[in-house]
């Protein structure tokens, strides 16, 4: 199979993990396709074969994309492969994160599964966002899209649509329009529900609201939605998946809907959503020391 591998080089743990990686897929024939920017940070080590990633029409030659880091190298891996629909495998070098479906430990258990296809693949949604105004532009998240007030401790106002029926308006820090994926991210940090990653579906969360009736919103994807920015005067910032940032003007609109294609991922039947929200949140751990008291 041709795989390509999309990495953190960031984190040491990664090139731990790196040099046994090659050695095992050289092993087994497998072709390797890396990043550019891992092919930067290799230099001169020529010592295996690879071919380079250039631009995203070059995920279209590998069968699955390997992506090693946290969520944010998944990310960016979704935000490379785009709308080419190429399969991407997470596999989490530590921390805490919710989308990979492999660690260090069982990377290699799991990449044989993938090889011999053992392995399902789920798609998820992502929220896009059209900016009108002067500079039109179209940006889609996997996560969330994030509009605040930018740098300095400003309010941020505006108003929320339903095609032309207003929803309601905010004042608050800001605003988080979450896909299901995302709920596990900054949506839950300020508040908002978790939302099973196979459902289509939008969460939108005020930040720190100035209103005490502001309450997260569960929307469907079916409309296309509208924030105005009326009371403004300084335009606002967005932010797509925390990596990337633009500036709103006042007089600017932003159209939210669903993107038109969705992100597909590696993962295996015994994989349980759940059980991973279990042991990440912590849920039920204080039932089990209260249990064992009681036992003793």
């Amino acid at each position: 199979m041709k795989l390509a591998i999309w990495g953190n080089t960031q984190k040491p743990e990664f090139w731990d993990l790196f040099p046994n990686l090659i050695s095992w897929l050289d092993k087994r024939n497998h072709e390797i396709y890396i990043s550019t920017h891992l092919y930067k940070r290799l230099k001169d080590n020529n010592s295996f074969k690879y071919s380079i990633i250039k631009n995203q029409e070059d995920f279209k030659t590998v069968d699955f994309v390997l992506s090693m880091g946290g969520d944010g190298t998944i990310l960016s891996a979704a935000r490379a492969v785009g709308n080419i629909g190429t399969p991407i495998f997470g596999v989490h070098l530590g921390g805490l994160g919710f989308l990979a479906e492999g660690n260090i430990e069982d990377i290699f258990l799991s990449l044989k599964s993938i090889f011999e296809n053992k392995y399902s693949i789920y798609s998820r949604i992502l929220v896009q966002g059209i900016i009108q105004g002067d500079k039109n532009l179209t940006v889609s998240a996997l996560n969330d899209i994030v509009i605040d007030a930018g740098e300095g401790l400003h309010l941020m106002n505006c108003s929320l649509y339903s095609g032309n029926n207003l929803i309601t308006s905010y004042s608050a820090d800001g605003l988080i329009i979450s896909t299901p994926t995302g709920s596990t991210a900054y949506n839950l940090s300020a508040g908002g529900p978790i939302v099973a990653p196979w459902l289509s579906l939008l969460t939108v969360t005020p930040i720190c609201p100035h209103t005490l009736s502001s309450r997260p919103i569960v929307l469907p994807t079916n409309k296309e939605y509208k924030i105005t920015f009326p009371m403004v005067e300084s335009g606002a910032r967005l932010s797509v998946d925390g990596q990337l940032e633009y500036r709103l003007k006042s007089s600017d609109t932003l159209l939210i809907r669903k993107a038109d294609y969705e992100i597909n991922m590696i993962s295996f039947e015994d994989r349980d959503y759940f059980q991973t929200l279990r042991t990440k949140m912590g849920w039920g751990q204080n039932n089990k020391v209260e249990n064992k008291e009681r036992a003793t």
